[in-house]
């Protein structure tokens, strides 16, 4: 059957896009009715009015942003069942979390994935922060249905978009960013990523992210309390979000003891390939893209968030440790070491073999060469040099 057949054949659904049906049909399928704390409810409202008003979706996209909010609102409900059933859940401790940041197309996933070989480390895998809570009647035993979920849910992503694959590895059972988890507060750039959703995303910017970041660690404490159902015991969470350089200071507030890993790029390379990869993501939601808009955003939003986090570098230094993208390429082991040092923990031979392994398995040239350009995106070398100045005087020039 031809792509065009499939196309006729198979019809979108039309879905009520608001916050009344979402949140009725989210009980609905799941039979309860407490969301936990109440601070998801105007973020909410704000983005499915920009998701509304502003996004140019088309009917896949309409679908699948209905469908993307319907799972979250699903996902808090199942969570506060299961702390419900069990209460313990919030005993568990958090503690010096080592969390890598920077911009995007920095490196960071590689080195992420690479440190997570580490079994010493609790890592979120990508399954997990899609659906953090599996179903409340699930024992523990056999394959998690939510692993099954990710694959067709990977699988669908990369049919409908193939040069996604050049742009981010994609693995359902693979280390992945918290970003994912944070979306579940509804406080979060992954709306930004998927569509043009300005109002959202000012709206975001501009209003304290601490109910975010407090949820972020109820969601640890909850996969860290599924993990050890499954027989996993580690020293501490390995996070990873290029979206904390924008809430680093609340990042800190929540987690005070945290060990932040920054890596560093030039922005004239980051903030194209950051482009293209949201471009890449927003024509799968809308048939009216332009390029030159989401070039334009990005850059702002990194710009800003880069300045944060330079601010708050200097009040709190020793919390930092630079990484450089060459260096992790080059030589990732000898960066690897350098985390190791800076978190006090010793790199042992087993945690080196591992992380040599995962090497091998996963070399970059396994996949198709990313291909952009500036002008795609209405970006210029020396209105980068401008916006990132600071930045880069300090790990560039």
């Amino acid at each position: 059957m031809s792509t065009e057949q499939q196309s006729t054949d198979f019809a979108i659904p039309e879905v009520d896009l608001t916050a009344t049906t979402l949140l009725a049909a989210a009980m609905d399928a799941t039979g309860l009715s407490d969301f936990g704390d109440e601070s998801f409810r105007e973020p909410l409202d704000v983005l499915i009015k920009s998701l509304n008003e502003e996004a140019n979706l088309n009917a896949g996209g309409r679908f699948g942003q209905y469908q993307r909010i319907l799972n979250i609102l699903i996902n808090r409900l199942r969570v506060e069942g299961w702390i419900d059933k069990h209460p313990e859940i919030l005993d568990e401790e958090i503690s010096a979390p080592v969390v890598i940041i920077g911009l995007q197309r920095t490196g960071s996933t590689f080195f992420h994935r690479i440190l997570a070989a580490d079994k010493r480390f609790y890592a979120p895998l990508w399954y997990e922060v899609r659906n953090p809570a599996p179903e409340l009647e699930w024992d523990f035993t056999g394959k998690d249905a939510r692993i099954t979920s990710a694959e067709a849910e990977v699988a669908a992503m990369l049919e409908a978009n193939p040069e996604i694959a050049a742009i981010h590895p994609m693995d359902p059972v693979a280390a992945d960013e918290d970003i994912l988890l944070l979306e579940h507060s509804f406080y979060s750039t992954v709306p930004d990523a998927f569509c043009n959703v300005p109002t959202y995303g000012k709206w975001n910017d501009e209003h304290d992210n601490t109910p975010a970041y407090q949820y972020l660690k109820r969601l640890l404490q909850f996969l860290q309390w599924q993990k050890k159902q499954i027989g996993q015991v580690a020293e501490r969470w390995l996070l990873k979000t290029p979206h904390h350089i924008h809430h680093i200071a609340t990042l800190l507030k929540i987690f005070p003891d945290a060990k932040i890993v920054q890596t560093h790029r030039d922005p004239l390379q980051t903030i194209p390939s950051a482009a293209s990869m949201n471009y890449n993501l927003w024509i799968m939601c809308s048939d009216k893209v332009d390029g030159k808009v989401v070039g334009e955003q990005w850059a702002a939003k990194y710009a800003r968030g880069t300045l944060h986090t330079l601010k708050i570098r200097d009040q709190q230094p020793q919390a930092f440790l630079d990484v450089w993208y060459k260096d992790t390429v080059v030589d990732p082991l000898s960066s690897v070491k350098k985390v190791y040092d800076f978190i006090g923990m010793d790199l042992t031979d087993t945690a080196r073999a591992a992380m040599e392994k995962h090497q091998e398995d996963n070399r970059r040239d396994s996949r198709p060469s990313h291909e952009y350009t500036l002008e795609q995106f209405g970006l210029t070398e020396e209105g980068l040099k401008q916006q990132f100045a600071e930045y880069r005087k300090r790990f560039v020039d």
